[in-house]
C-alpha cells in the first residue's frame, strides 16, 4: 500500500479497535460482576451483554447509507456521540435495566459499516483486501487485549469505573475521526428495493450468516465462560490473565498459518470450514469436560485461532464483492447482521441459561455452528468469495 493509504488504514483500524475494545472489555466480567446489580437475572445479564447488538443491527444500515448520502465525517462523529452517552448513562447506575439501557445507546453508535466504507473510499481496489485484512487483524487485538486488562479494571474499580474508562475511549476515537481526510457524499441513490435486492446476493447473504454467527456462539460463549471460571476456582477474577494472555499468544500463532494459506493459495472456503470446525470442537471441550487450568486455556486457544481467523477473513470476502455504489449499504447489511448474533447470542444464551443449565449454552452454540458448517459446505464453487 501507498504510505498515504497504510497511515489512513491505520486511524480506521484505531477508530474500530479503540471503541471495540470498550465493548470487549465487558465480556469476560459482565456475567461475574453484573449480579450485584439491583433486579439483575441471568437473562437481563444476558440482555446486557447483548443488547447493544440489537441497536446496532438496527441502525447499521441507516448509518451505511446515510453516511453515503451526507458523508463518511459527520456520521462517525453522531455515532461516537450516542455512544458515549450510553457509556455514562450505564456508568451512573446500580441499576441492571438502566445498566441495560445504557449498553443499548452505546450500540446506537453503529458506525462500523461507516468505517468499513470509508476504509475503501481511500484505499485502492488492489490493496483494499489487504486493508480490510489488516482492520479484522487489529480488531482481533483490540479483543485479546480487552480481555486482558477488563477483569483487571473493574477488580479495582468495578463496573462502573470500566464504563467511565469505555466513556474516556469514546472520545479518543472522536479526536481520531477529527483527524481524517474529509470523504465527499456519494452521488445520491434511493434506499429502495432494488438497491436492497444488489446487495442480497447469494456470496453476500452468505457472509451476512457467517458474522451473524460467529458473534452469536462469541456472545453467548461469553455468557458461561467466565462464570465456568469461577465456578470451577480456576483462577481468580484479577488473575484471569494467567487464562487469556498465554490462549491469546498461542491463538494469534495459530491464525497466521491459516490466514496466509487463505490469501496466498486461495484456499479461504477450507479455511473457514476448518475454522468452523475448530469453533464446534472447543464447544464440546468445554460441554464435555471437568474443566482445569490446562483444559480450559487449551479450549480457548482453539476458540481464540478460529475466531480471529474468521474474524480477519469476513471484511476482505466482503469488501471483494460489495459495489461502490452502495458500499455503504453493503457493509451496513454485514454490520446489522454482525450484531444482531452478538443481541441473539446474549439473549438466547442468558435465557437458555436461566431455564435451563450453563451447559445448554454449549448445545446451542454447537448447533449453529454446525448449520452454519453445512451452508459453507455446500455452497457453489463459482461463488467468487470463497473460491477453492
Amino acid at each position: 500500500m501507498k504510505t498515504a493509504e497504510r497511515i489512513f488504514a491505520l486511524k480506521i483500524s484505531l477508530i474500530m479497535s479503540v471503541r471495540m475494545l470498550g465493548l470487549f472489555m465487558l465480556f469476560p466480567v459482565m456475567s461475574v460482576y453484573a449480579v450485584e446489580y439491583d433486579n439483575s437475572t441471568p437473562f437481563l445479564v444476558g440482555m446486557a451483554i447483548g443488547i447493544y447488538g440489537l441497536t446496532q443491527a438496527l441502525l447499521q444500515i441507516p448509518f451505511g447509507y446515510f453516511s453515503d448520502r451526507f458523508g463518511r465525517k459527520p456520521i462517525l462523529i453522531t455515532g461516537l456521540l450516542i455512544f458515549f452517552l450510553g457509556s455514562i448513562l450505564a456508568a451512573n447506575t446500580s441499576n441492571i435495566i438502566l445498566v441495560v439501557v445504557g449498553r443499548a445507546l452505546q450500540g446506537g453508535g453503529a458506525i462500523s459499516a461507516v468505517l468499513m466504507a470509508f476504509l475503501a473510499d481511500f484505499v485502492g481496489e488492489e490493496n483494499r483486501a489487504k486493508a480490510n485484512a489488516f482492520v479484522g487483524f487489529q480488531i482481533g487485538v483490540a479483543f485479546m487485549v480487552s480481555l486482558l486488562i477488563g477483569p483487571i479494571i473493574s477488580s479495582k474499580v468495578g463496573l462502573q469505573g470500566l464504563f467511565w474508562t469505555i466513556a474516556l475511549l469514546s472520545v479518543i476515537s472522536m479526536l481520531i475521526v477529527l483527524s481524517l481526510k474529509h470523504s465527499r457524499p456519494i452521488a445520491y441513490y434511493k434506499l429502495s428495493i432494488q438497491a436492497f435486492k444488489e446487495t442480497f446476493t447469494k456470496e453476500l447473504v452468505t457472509l451476512d450468516f457467517s458474522i451473524f454467527s460467529l458473534h452469536l456462539i462469541l456472545a453467548a460463549g461469553f455468557i458461561i465462560m467466565p462464570v465456568l471460571i469461577v465456578e470451577k476456582q480456576i483462577v481468580s477474577m484479577v488473575d484471569n490473565w494467567q487464562i487469556y494472555l498465554p490462549a491469546i499468544l498461542m491463538s494469534f500463532i495459530g491464525m497466521l498459518p491459516l490466514i496466509v494459506i487463505s490469501e496466498k493459495f486461495k484456499k479461504t472456503k477450507y479455511i473457514i470450514l476448518l475454522s468452523i470446525l475448530l469453533l464446534i470442537s472447543s464447544q464440546l471441550i468445554f460441554f464435555n469436560s471437568n474443566l482445569n487450568f490446562q483444559i480450559f486455556i487449551f479450549t480457548l486457544t482453539i476458540f481464540f485461532i478460529a475466531f480471529n481467523t474468521i474474524e480477519a477473513l469476513l471484511p476482505s470476502l466482503l469488501s471483494r464483492t460489495a459495489s461502490a455504489s452502495k458500499r455503504g449499504l453493503a457493509m451496513g447489511i454485514f454490520s446489522t447482521s454482525q450484531f444482531l448474533g452478538t443481541f441473539f447470542g446474549g439473549a438466547i444464551g442468558g435465557l437458555i441459561y436461566d431455564i435451563y443449565d450453563l451447559n445448554s449454552v454449549f448445545l446451542f452454540t454447537i448447533f449453529v455452528a454446525i448449520i452454519w458448517w453445512f451452508l459453507i459446505l455446500f455452497l457453489p464453487l463459482k461463488t467468487k468469495t470463497l473460491k477453492e
